[in-house]
């Protein structure tokens, strides 16, 4: 009856008050999440320039582990959201049960095989010489926690699409409340360096499992989790990989635009910053500049992913009911809401970016590379309301071609082109060539948002055919 009670309340109450009902709890743990990724990058940075940029390189590591969470959660979390809608629970109770084992397995095999490789592997996502020791002492441990890390992001994200946010923050938060406290203790205190950072990181997500874990034990999901409802049935690890990929995509081209900023930004760091030092740490220098730019953007979209993911069960659920007008309203909401956050987040950004870099780490040329580059995205933030809030519209509404394809866009079939190209197309009108490195993702950014356009208008003109 509870159960049934909720649903009703996704179907029936205004969708703005639903939206932030939803994703108040999504946004704080978006932030405390960004905060204590953002808290590694400020305690390791204390140890130096290159142990900065390690966290850049690892931050890639993590993305590639996000990646197969987030395609695994959000592809059965949509679809879960929808057979919530349909009143199908069966469906619904072996999606959720699927994805969750299937999230642990593909964890376990990223330990294996990463830990194999990892030289290779700190090596391939950017890692300068300099910055390798850093790299690998820091990915030891984070590849020991990938099936913690991969299976709590799964369970997360199935929470949420349930309208369950409210749950998935506390595992979330604790987690990461967990991190901050024990980055400083680990790091200085017992003096094991960038190690510590990794060992604090390890013991939150392992925190944050347990409590997610407990409440699909403690039946607060709408969905059931028992081995008892796994499927044995290839089409549904097909439908959830499918209606995953476009985060797959979003999370997977992140890691591979990253591999690529972190190699562009350490070659033209060397070349073109001016440094009364060795161009070993001239490269770091480009590395850790960018990475803490990185960090705060993704600190400042954490507001922005989080209304979107306030606003996917609300029109998930409704579009399973085909509560079409709801759906409309819904999506125009979370558009003009999330403008207005942006903008106000971007106008402060703006004026206090170099003062924001020089926080996490105080050298000159990082500074140089940072600020510049956080400036830029800046200016773009008001418009990741129409890149985020269609990607999420078409892969709630199982519009699995078009969502794959605008979340390839913005850091994949634009971003791996253009950190190429701009750093050469800039030194045609006479500036440096890391210019080029700190333009990249505003400019794939904006192109991005263009594109979202037509996709926008297409959905919603089949949708008024529909209804």
């Amino acid at each position: 009856m509870q159960n049934q009670a909720s649903l009703q309340k996704m179907l029936s109450e205004p969708v703005g008050s639903l939206i932030i009902k939803n994703a108040v709890p999504t946004i704080i743990t978006m932030m405390i999440t960004a905060i204590y990724n953002t808290a590694d990058t400020f305690f390791v940075s204390k140890l130096g320039t290159s142990a900065s940029g390690a966290v850049g390189v690892t931050f890639t590591l993590m993305f590639l582990m996000q990646a197969c969470a987030f395609t695994i959660g959000m592809g059965s979390g949509s679809i879960t959201s929808r057979a919530l809608g349909a009143e199908d629970f069966k469906k619904a109770n072996t999606y959720c049960s699927t994805a969750i084992f299937t999230a642990f397995t593909v964890g376990v095999l990223f330990t294996i095989f990463g830990n194999l490789f990892r030289e290779s592997l700190v090596r391939h996502l950017g890692s300068t010489p300099t910055i390798l020791p850093y790299a690998l002492d820091y990915a030891r441990y984070i590849l020991f926690g990938a099936p913690f890390i991969i299976t709590s992001f799964a369970m997360n994200n199935l929470m949420r699409f349930q309208g369950r946010a409210a749950f998935s923050m506390i595992g979330m938060i604790s987690g990461g409340i967990l991190n901050m406290l024990l980055d400083p203790l680990f790091i200085f205190v017992f003096g094991l360096g960038i190690s510590g950072a990794a060992i604090a990181t390890l013991i939150s997500q392992i925190v944050s499992f347990s409590i997610l874990l407990s409440m699909f034990v403690r039946k607060k999901s709408l969905a059931e989790l028992s081995h008892r409802h796994i499927s044995r049935s290839l089409k549904t690890y097909s439908d959830i990989i499918t209606t995953g990929l476009p985060s797959f995509f979003r999370q997977g081209m992140g890691a591979l635009s990253g591999i690529f900023l972190n190699r562009q930004a350490a070659f033209w760091g060397a070349v073109t910053l001016s440094l009364a030092a060795t161009s070993a740490l001239a490269a770091d220098a480009g590395v850790a500049g960018m990475a803490i730019c990185n960090r705060v953007d993704k600190l400042l979209l954490a507001i922005a992913i989080g209304l979107g993911q306030g606003f996917q069960p609300v029109c998930g659920m409704n579009y399973g009911a085909k509560k079409f007008d709801r759906v409309r309203q819904s999506y125009s909401f979370l558009v003009k809401v999330s403008a207005s956050v942006m903008t106000v987040s971007a106008v402060l950004v703006f004026v206090f970016a170099p003062e924001i870099v020089r926080f996490f780490r105080d050298d000159d040329a990082v500074v140089a590379v940072g600020a510049l580059a956080l400036r830029a995205q800046a200016c773009i933030l008001p418009f990741h309301s129409l890149i985020f809030g269609t990607n999420m519209l078409l892969q709630v509404a199982g519009e699995k071609k078009s969502a794959t394809f605008l979340s390839s866009m913005r850091q994949g079939l634009f971003f791996i082109p253009c950190i190429f190209l701009l750093p050469h197309l800039v030194r045609l009108f006479g500036a440096e060539e890391i210019l080029g490195v700190q333009l990249t993702q505003a400019v794939c950014d904006m192109l991005a948002a263009i594109c979202s356009v037509p996709f926008t208008v297409r959905f919603f003109r089949k949708l008024k055919n529909k209804g």
